[in-house]
Order: structure tokens, then C-alpha cells, then sequence
């Protein structure tokens, strides 16, 4: 059952189109209607949005589970491959019951996992805005359009994951490269982010001429008959090359707990359209968290230690209950940590 897909694109690319058209028609509401005018998003606006999105991602998941129940013990490939292994009759339709549970499972945890890696993204976001000085109101669009940029990109690294992940090297490469980069968070500093030296950003204003200063929120203004590109629009670009080198461990992350592509698609865009609330309820208050890099370094241990050998330990599947347990607690004991043990006063001044 290993190489079953339960949900096949050529039979459900309508729910592929039906995700992918609420995900557009939220976007648009959000820019269209209750961002029109750009303003400083509050911390109060910023939690509800937080509440909203997360709210989304739950009501999805309920239903995601409900039809996965309704589906699975019908769903001929799924009851063939259960036969095939001598399970049949009432003890095939519990076996396809407890899959819809663990798919649902796998949901939360991705989605878990996506939002814990996300809180990197916000520690970088943080320091180009301050080094591109986005004028707060200006920084809610920026965030916009460097998350539809995210999902195309996530989307790419999806489908190409997708198609590689059934060849066992690639599997172990990738558990591999999970635990090396989990590893050098425990041992690493704080690295200094330099978005000036980003080549991107560097042939971009090589090739176009860049506005002193910001033309309102404006990506691209005519000056004396000629096209400028804005601060702005060069520092979108940056937050997208950026955000694909953050996809290379969040994508391969999510394929250690599940292999199925439409868990690992909403999932993984769940978080992502979540992420620019998320920055603005947390952006003040990121560095009383410092500990929380620690649990993030040893979630990218786990799965990765999933990807190389929990999964066979365990018969072929490490109970995603467990993982889920585990994610979890190690996110709330790096947030109670940090909270317990604050930072000094000198340090904190300097953040």
C-alpha cells in the first residue's frame, strides 16, 4: 500500500481546482475589500485574521476526515490493496475507518509542522523590512504578494517532490538533509542576514532603475517617461528568494509525515496563507522566544530520523498520533521555556 495514492489527481483534480479556487477567492477578498486602502495592521486586527485562517484550516480538516470516512470504505484500489495483505470484509472496512483517522491526522500534524518552520520566515521578514525601512502600512502588501509567490513556488517543489518521493534514495536523502539542517540550528549562531548581498537583488538593480524613495504602495512608477522598479518591489523580490530557500526543509519536512499529495498541498498552503497574520500578532514579541529555534531544530531531527528510520521500526509507519504528540509538546515546552527563562535585560534591549 505504500505507492496507493487515496486521493489520485486524475480522479480528484476537482478538488485540487475547488482548493485552489477558495485559496484565490480568499486572497482576493482579503486584498480587495478589507485591505484596499494600505494602514498599519494592529495586533487585534492581526488576531482575528489568525483565528480566521486557523479556523479555515480546522473546518477543512473536519471535512477532509468526514469524506475520507465516507469514501475509504468504498474506495475499490484501497479495499484490493487490503485484500492483497488477507484483510477483507468488516475487518477492511475498520482498516479503511482508522486510515481516514490517521489522514486526518497527517493533516494536523503538516500543518502543525508548516506553522512551527513558518516562525523562521518572520524572524527574516522582521530584518528586511528594517533593512528595505517598510513603512508599516506598506508591509501587509508586500506580505501579500510574497505569499502568492509562495504558493506557486510551494506548489512547484510539491509536484516535484510528489514524483520523486517513492524512490527510496531520494527518501533517504532527504531524512538525511532534515537531520543535518536540524543539527546546525542546535550549533549554529545567529547569522547575520545581508539582503544586499542577494544576488537577485543585486542583478535586479543592476538592470532596472530603482526610486530613491517609495512611491506610496507602488511596485513600479514612471519617472521623466521611464519605468523605476520601487524599494518596494525590490524588497518583495527578496522575500521570495528567501522564502524558497525556507521551502527546501519545510517541503520535504511535511513528506516525512505523509506521502499523499493533496495532505501535503492544503496543508503546507494552509500555513502559508496564515503566515502574514501570524507576523504581525507575533513580530513584537519574536525575540522573547529564543529558545523556540532550539525546538524547531529538534523537530527537523525527528522527522527526519522519521524519514530514515523510525517508519521501518515501526512496521512501516511511525504512529502519526505519536508525531503529532511529539510536534506539539516540543513547540509548547521551547515557547514555556523561553517564557520561564526570559532573556537578560542587555540582550533583550538589543533585539
Amino acid at each position: 500500500m505504500q505507492n496507493l495514492y487515496l486521493f489520485p489527481l486524475a480522479e480528484y483534480w476537482w478538488l485540487y481546482g475547488l482548493f485552489g479556487l477558495l485559496v484565490l477567492g480568499v486572497l482576493a477578498l482579503d486584498l480587495g475589500v478589507f485591505h484596499r486602502e494600505a494602514h498599519v495592521v494592529t495586533v487585534k486586527e492581526a488576531a482575528v485574521w489568525s483565528v480566521i485562517w486557523v479556523s479555515l484550516a480546522l473546518v477543512f480538516c473536519l471535512g477532509f476526515w468526514r469524506y475520507a470516512h465516507y469514501k475509504f470504505p468504498s474506495y475499490e484500489p484501497l479495499l484490493n490493496a487490503l485484500a492483497q495483505t488477507g484483510v477483507t470484509g468488516d475487518a477492511a472496512a475498520a482498516a479503511a475507518a482508522r486510515l481516514a483517522d490517521e489522514t486526518a491526522l497527517q493533516f494536523l500534524a503538516g500543518y502543525v509542522v508548516e506553522q512551527a518552520l513558518s516562525v523562521d520566515n518572520i524572524f527574516v521578514f522582521i530584518v528586511i523590512f528594517n533593512f528595505f525601512g517598510v513603512p508599516a502600512q506598506y508591509q501587509h502588501r508586500v506580505l501579500f504578494y510574497g505569499i502568492l509567490g509562495a504558493v506557486i513556488f510551494r506548489v512547484a517543489f510539491i509536484a516535484l517532490g510528489s514524483a520523486l518521493i517513492h524512490f527510496h534514495w531520494v527518501v533517504w536523502l532527504l531524512g538525511a538533509f532534515l537531520v543535518f539542517t536540524g543539527a546546525k540550528i542546535f550549533f549554529a549562531g545567529d547569522n547575520e542576514i545581508e539582503p544586499e548581498k542577494n544576488p537577485m537583488i543585486r542583478a535586479l538593480k543592476r538592470f532596472f532603475p530603482v526610486t530613491p524613495t517609495f512611491e506610496g504602495q507602488r511596485f513600479i512608477a514612471r519617472h521623466h517617461g521611464v519605468l523605476h522598479i520601487t524599494p518596494l518591489l525590490v524588497c518583495l523580490v527578496c522575500l521570495e528568494m528567501t522564502d524558497i530557500v525556507f521551502a527546501v526543509d519545510s517541503v520535504p519536512a511535511i513528506f516525512a509525515i505523509t506521502k499523499e499529495p493533496l495532505v501535503v498541498f492544503t496543508s503546507n498552503i494552509f500555513a502559508i496563507l496564515g503566515l502574514r497574520s501570524m507576523f504581525f500578532l507575533l513580530a513584537g514579541v519574536m525575540h522573547k522566544f529564543r529558545f523556540l529555534k532550539y525546538g524547531l531544530g529538534f523537530i527537523l531531527i525527528f522527522v527526519g530520523l522519521k524519514m530514515l528510520w523510525l517508519d521501518q521500526a515501526f512496521g512501516g509507519k511511525f504512529p502519526i498520533g505519536v508525531s503529532l504528540a511529539i510536534i506539539g509538546g516540543v513547540l509548547a515546552l521551547s515557547v514555556v521555556v523561553s517564557l520561564a527563562i526570559p532573556p537578560r535585560p542587555e540582550a533583550e534591549g538589543a533585539a
